[in-house]
């Protein structure tokens, strides 16, 4: 099976994956750069969807007076977790679907 092309030169799974490495801003990066490949953008949309809103909310929880710093370590590890697992996945070429957000990425990327 050959692997499918990006604009970028390189195998559409390792693009997909890339889009996740800096959460959301990778995500936008590469949905500017990549303009045909649907299965990257898909992967890139859902990349921002999920991180932007993560990063906002660790954001305010660290604000929160004497324990927010607490509770924004704790919702940064578990982003690290969110940011494993679609990344694995599209590296594996899986059209993997984050829960809500996914559907909407899907029908941003492939217009269905």
């Amino acid at each position: 099976m050959m692997p499918y092309k990006t604009s970028l030169g390189l195998p559409e799974n390792i693009v997909a994956a890339l889009s996740y490495t800096v959460g959301w801003v990778s995500g936008f990066i590469f949905l500017l750069l990549e303009r045909k490949n649907k299965f990257v953008r898909f992967h890139a949309m859902q990349s921002v969807l999920i991180f932007l809103p993560v990063v906002l909310i660790i954001f305010l929880m660290g604000w929160i007076p004497y324990v927010g710093w607490f509770f924004a370590d704790g919702a940064g590890m578990g982003a690290m977790l969110l940011l494993v697992i679609p990344m694995y996945m599209a590296y594996r070429g899986s059209k993997f679907k984050i829960p809500i957000i996914g559907k909407i990425a899907y029908e941003f990327a492939y217009g269905e």
